[in-house]
This record gives C-alpha cells, sequence and structure tokens, in this order.
C-alpha cells in the first residue's frame, strides 16, 4: 500500500511523517521500522510519526511515534512541531492546531517567524508515575553507574528522562554513559538521557542519548526535561535557549503545574510516497 510522506528535520532531529488518514493502514512491523530508519535502505529517520485521524472532537489529527529501533514512545516534542508543519502547510491557515498524542492533547501555534511552538504538558515528578525505582521523589537523585555515583534529575515529559549536569557537553560521555543509563535497572522502561552544560540563567548546553535511537542531533523532550530540571534547582530562569547539536531550541516553563512550551523550527527535507 502507498502512502504519502514527508521528511523533516527539527533542529537536526530526523523526523518521516506517513500520513494514514484517508487510508486503513497500520503501522509497519518492527523489523520494517528499523529498515525504514537506516538512510541506507530507507529514507532514514530518528523518529517516525504516524498521522491518523483523531478520534476526539475539535481536534485536528492525531498521532503515534516510533523510534529508530522500532519501539512505540509516548511523545517527541521535535515530532510534533513537524507534525504541525504539515498540517499547516495542508490548511492553508496559522494559528493553533490541537493534536491527539499517546500522552494526552498538545497545542501547536505556528509563530509570524515561521517557527512552532508546542504546547508539551506539565512535567511529573512522581516516581512510580516516570517510571523511576525511587523510595521518596526528590529534585535529585544519586544514580549508581558502572562504579560510580551521579547526581541526576529524573522527570517525565509525558516519557522519561534522566538530566545529567556536566561541566562541557562536547566533552560529556555520552556514547559510554548512554546506554548504561537508558538501561539502568531503576528505570523499568529505559529513559533519555540528557547531558546538560548551565552557560547562564537563560542558556544551556544540550547532548541527548535517546532510548530507542541513540544520541540525535536534537531531542525536544529533552529540551524540557533538562530546562524544567535546572529551574527546580533553581539555577535557570524563563525561558532559556537551549543549544544541541543540531540547532537551538527555546523552552519556557512558569513552574508547578503549568505546561512546558517548546519552540523551535521545522524544516522540510523530502517529501513522496511509500511502500508499506
Amino acid at each position: 500500500m502507498e502512502l504519502d510522506y514527508v521528511r523533516l528535520h527539527g533542529a537536526g532531529n530526523r523526523i518521516l511523517i506517513v500520513d494514514s488518514r484517508e487510508r486503513d493502514a497500520h503501522p509497519p512491523a518492527d523489523d520494517e521500522l528499523r529498515r525504514l530508519s537506516d538512510a541506507s535502505t530507507g529514507p532514514g529517520f530518528d523518529q517516525l510519526m504516524w498521522v491518523t485521524s483523531p478520534q476526539g472532537g475539535g481536534l485536528d489529527a492525531a498521532y503515534r511515534i516510533f523510534n529508530a529501533d522500532g519501539s512505540e514512545v509516548e511523545q517527541c516534542g521535535n515530532g510534533v512541531r513537524c507534525v504541525a508543519w504539515m498540517l499547516a502547510r495542508e490548511s492553508g491557515r496559522d494559528g493553533t492546531l490541537r493534536l491527539e498524542s499517546p500522552a494526552g492533547v498538545v497545542e501547536a501555534r505556528i509563530e509570524s517567524d515561521g517557527r512552532i511552538t508546542v504546547s508539551m504538558g506539565a512535567p511529573e515528578f512522581e516516581p512510580s508515575r516516570i517510571p523511576f525505582i525511587a523510595g521518596n521523589r526528590a529534585d535529585r537523585y544519586l544514580l549508581s553507574v558502572d562504579g560510580a555515583d551521579y547526581d541526576v534529575s529524573v522527570l517525565s515529559m509525558g516519557n522519561p528522562h534522566c538530566v545529567m549536569q556536566v561541566a562541557d557537553a562536547r566533552s560529556a560521555e555520552v556514547a559510554r554513559l548512554g546506554p548504561l543509563v537508558e538501561r539502568h535497572e531503576r528505570f523499568p522502561e529505559r529513559v533519555n538521557v540528557g547531558f546538560m552544560a548551565i552557560r547562564g540563567r537563560k542558556a544551556i548546553d544540550l547532548r541527548v542519548y535517546e532510548r530507542g535511537v541513540g544520541e540525535t542531533l536534537a531531542c525536544g523532550t529533552g529540551a524540557c526535561a533538562a530546562v524544567v530540571a535546572g529551574q527546580r534547582l533553581g539555577q535557570l530562569d524563563d525561558p532559556v535557549t537551549v543549544s544541541l547539536p543540531g540547532g537551538q531550541l527555546m523552552v519556557s516553563w512558569r513552574g508547578d503545574a503549568e505546561p512546558v512550551w517548546l519552540t523551535g523550527n521545522a524544516e522540510l527535507i523530502s517529501e513522496g510516497k511509500i511502500d508499506l
């Protein structure tokens, strides 16, 4: 079956959108997803956004999210922006879009400069809901990894995140620590791992080792998680510019149960039809 696809990137994060709204189609199996994610055998992607018709009223579309290893996940901030870009181009209208995601309804709006701002929902800190194995809720936890102890922040942005502070993101041991923390026994559903270097009250550098993908050029929910972690520790103000290997994102959070707002670009790479 042939389906339309659009391939974009958000700050370097490669997103493949497959539009199944007009067809009775199901997402590919794990092995097919892995083949499609590899640029040598398919279009290549970090995340695939499978767009469907929404179930609820007042919604523009729904989506599911699959990582390059075939695993299905709950949220993808860069992917949401790319889906919003596609829908805005299709409808020819600006304003606010409401999208149904596995983590709940999210809102996206097209800014006057072409960037896209997405409401990523409120962060979750309760360990059992992240999920993370811990005795009590805290702003920082001690995590033992490969014989060393690390102070980390742990929260969910619809998907689980562990944020580690480093002196310099460029020299952070992402390749070594990333996979060890991702599959640490205290994270029952694995975890995304952020390596954050604070450069000022409103600026951080960040690298992210994504669950089921590895290190990517950008991670939207990872940027949100890092900023929230820094703000809860009193180290960051609002808003914060997040510099990732693939570009910059802006994150704003007013605390407590307020949603986190993520702003960034979405740029077209290619489009066409894909046989699934």
